[in-house]
């Protein structure tokens, strides 16, 4: 099959405020061919959408090239369109002028334009809607719009970025199912789709290959030949057995980060956003659970998507509440005694695995004691974040460290003065 869009070691590096680059995408090689439905699958902010865009050259990218049918691509790829995950609609223009748009770069009589676009609205189930303006459509038929948009201008290769995300899940799985049968009955003239997403079964129920990136700096971890007949029966073994397997290779030691923690002798990295709250709740869970339980499954009993489900998960095991092998999880003797424990030893055993597991902690805590009245500006510490990640990551992940201190009673914080202080001496 010819080869559309090759991507050759791309990375990708953003400045942040001045300071060193933060590495985004790393080293990324990735081949589309003509009748392929790809998925790019990866933990929240590995960089996915970021690769979206260099590859429809709206990013450059800081290393590495991006080939349309062969040829090195400097500027916006003429081989692409794009669906976005906002809809990204003019609400001052109607569902004809919106879909026009993504003419408006073709050398075509404003009637050539209007026939094409009418003829994509009625393809993507809009007909009747012409004159209509978004306000008047529900989210469903908006995106409808923006997928009508992207393919009037009869692109080779549909991005799609996490386009059912702002969806409820019915209109989402029937807009799904919709967009298929256009690809499998060739009622449309792509040759070929990559879609991002974050939604495991999205991704075995709609495409032929899912490639796994890692965290930042994001790599492909795994390239997965999805080659389970059409249409897929979600229920089926095969079905079950291949999401299972991918929710295996994302909670992989290499696929989820090799550094545990934040801290400051050693590169940055980012903790997963989760309060202390919403861990004890899941480790309660699994100790009601009472036996090693499959990832997949569990995740299918909360009604939870990767994007929620993977930091609790992630801060379980880096606290060593909870270990995961193959794709199951289970406590640890650590875990049992904490779901079991009352308010007070759970408080205690918190702080000792933070202390155990977050190097970062530590490090606080000597900063304070260095401190004669064993206070610091919490901007010290948001700074050194701040270095790889910019403000807002650094804001939210000081947040985070100081809402676990505090439940910890490892320190405090002082929102008036803005200083984090030591509780007792650690």
């Amino acid at each position: 099959m010819k080869k559309l869009i090759e991507v050759k070691k791309v990375s990708k590096n953003f400045g942040v405020n001045g300071h060193e680059d933060s590495v985004v995408l790393e080293g990324i090689n990735i081949s589309v061919k003509e009748g392929e439905f790809l998925a790019i699958l990866g933990p929240s902010g590995s960089g996915k959408s970021t690769l979206l865009r260099i590859i429809a050259g709206l990013v450059p990218a800081s290393k590495g090239t991006i080939t349309y049918l062969g040829n090195p691509i400097e500027g916006v790829n003429p081989g692409v369109a794009m669906v976005f995950q906002s809809f990204a609609l003019f609400p001052w223009l109607t569902v004809l002028e919106n879909v026009m748009l993504g003419l408006e770069s073709k050398k075509l009589s404003k009637k050539e334009k209007c026939d094409k676009a009418l003829k994509v609205i009625d393809i993507v189930g809009l007909d009747g809607f012409e004159n209509a303006y978004p306000k008047e459509l529900s989210g469903g038929m908006r995106q409808r719009v923006g997928i009508g948009r992207a393919l009037v201008s009869e692109p080779d290769v549909l991005l799609m970025d996490e386009p059912f995300s702002a969806l409820d899940v019915l209109t989402a799985e029937n807009l799904r199912r919709d967009l298929l049968e256009l690809w499998l009955g060739k009622k449309i003239p792509t040759k070929s789709i990559i879609l991002v997403t974050h939604g495991i079964e999205e991704a075995v129920y709609m495409a032929d290959r899912a490639i796994i990136l890692s965290t930042r700096p994001a790599r492909v971890i795994e390239d997965i030949a999805i080659d389970i007949p059409r249409w897929r029966d979600k229920k089926a073994s095969d079905f079950t057995t291949l999401v299972d397997r991918i929710y295996s290779l994302m909670t992989k030691k290499e696929l989820r980060g090799s550094e545990p923690s934040i801290t400051l002798t050693k590169k940055i990295t980012v903790l997963p956003h989760v309060s202390a709250g919403a861990l004890t709740g899941f480790l309660e869970l699994l100790e009601d659970l009472n036996a090693k339980t499959d990832l997949y499954k569990l995740a299918d009993n909360f009604v939870m998507d990767i994007e929620d489900f993977f930091p609790i998960v992630e801060l379980a095991a880096l606290l060593g509440f909870a270990k995961v092998v193959e794709g199951d999880i289970e406590l640890t003797d650590e875990g049992i005694k904490f779901a079991r424990a009352t308010v007070l030893e759970r408080k205690e055993l918190f702080k000792e695995q933070l202390l155990k597991n977050v190097p970062f902690i530590a490090q606080i805590i000597n900063v304070l004691q260095s401190k004669s009245n064993k206070h610091m500006n919490i901007e010290f510490f948001e700074d050194l974040i701040a270095r790889s990640f910019g403000e807002e990551v650094a804001k939210t992940q000081i947040q985070l460290i100081i809402s676990w201190g505090r439940y910890a009673e490892i320190f405090g914080y002082d929102k008036v003065t803005e200083l984090v202080y030591l509780e007792s001496v650690t």
